[in-house]
């Protein structure tokens, strides 16, 4: 294992893209990674393209393996799958939270183990999988709850897949593309358009981004139920209705956000194990629906914005090229 350069996508400024060769450096104690496949998160990482991370955030939005800012240039991105090359680890292919790029190098405890049972092609979805977990966590989802999940991205997709599995659990994607239906039912989930959605429900997760989703939850909401806010909003300012039935049904908004394991499981579960857990949930092979599209990477510069403005896109995988002997 020696220092290379690799190729990496950079985001260079607002909607503007390019290749860079990006020396990296495999020092003691790392393993060096060729990447197989990685995934594009939109929501988030069209909010990097656009230029829309709060200045208060810059910190605290930074991707694990992140290089620059997000004033630009910045390289981002956090769903690499790849193979070890060398070392007492060699072949073994693993996850790690990594932006964009061919070829890298990361202390070990980074690259974790993709479970036999988990073709490498699906474990991009692990980070949306660990984020989905996180956030049935903060709901405080439990066996029969009546759930609606608004938003059927990838992240609510996989929030409304995981509330499923609960015994007895009532569980409804909502969305304003009456499209996602088959979406919903490949997750186990029924299905609603805004207008069509059951209220009274005991668990309403909030995943659209948008200030009318926000709305729609909020109305969906049981006496004293919680709603979750799992989007992240960036610069933008939604307006929250907090008059109409608000109060008088003593509703609770509960922010959710990856970053932090919930308090009443941080004693015990560590990020390291969060994510394994992640990765071991992405057996299912309906999970495969998740993928919206593929792109080869020395393509990716080019196609890249369309991908992010794309509102069909779901999980866009990136593929390198074969790994080299």
């Amino acid at each position: 294992m020696s220092d290379g350069v690799a190729q990496a996508l950079w985001i260079t400024g607002a909607g503007a893209v390019e290749m860079r060769e990006t020396p990296f450096e495999a020092g003691p104690g790392m393993v060096e990674v060729e990447t197989l496949y990685s995934g594009i998160s939109r929501g988030t990482e069209r909010l990097v393209w656009t230029g829309g991370v709060p200045d208060s955030e810059h910190e605290t939005m930074k991707a694990p393996f992140q290089e620059g800012d997000f004033s630009f240039p910045v390289k981002y991105g956090y769903a690499a799958v790849g193979r070890l090359a060398g070392g007492a680890r060699e072949g073994e292919t693993v996850f790690v939270l990594h932006p964009h790029q061919d070829r890298f190098a990361v202390p070990q405890e980074a690259a974790v183990p993709v479970p036999d049972g988990v073709p490498p092609e699906r474990a991009v979805l692990a980070a949306n999988m660990e984020t989905a977990l996180n956030i049935v966590w903060d709901a405080g989802v439990s066996a029969g709850d009546r759930v609606t999940v608004v938003g059927a991205g990838v992240v609510g997709a996989l929030a409304g897949y995981l509330c499923a599995r609960m015994p007895g659990a009532e569980v409804c994607l909502v969305d304003v593309d009456a499209a996602k239906a088959g979406l919903a039912e490949a997750m186990g989930c029924a299905f609603a358009t805004p207008g069509q959605a059951a209220g009274e429900r005991d668990v309403v997760i909030h995943a659209s981004a948008s200030a009318g989703g926000l709305a729609t939850a909020i109305g969906l909401a049981g006496m004293e139920a919680t709603i979750v806010e799992a989007s992240w909003f960036g610069t933008h300012r939604p307006e929250v209705p907090l008059g109409g039935a608000f109060h008088q049904r003593r509703l609770r908004i509960v922010g959710s956000q990856v970053g932090q394991v919930p308090p009443d499981r941080r004693a015990r579960w560590s990020y390291r194990r969060r994510l394994e857990k992640a990765l071991d949930l992405l057996a299912d092979p309906a999970l495969d629906v998740l993928i919206s599209g593929e792109t080869a990477f020395d393509g990716l510069a080019a196609e890249y914005g369309a991908i992010l403005q794309d509102a069909a896109t779901l999980c866009h995988r990136v593929r390198y090229a074969p790994v080299r002997g």
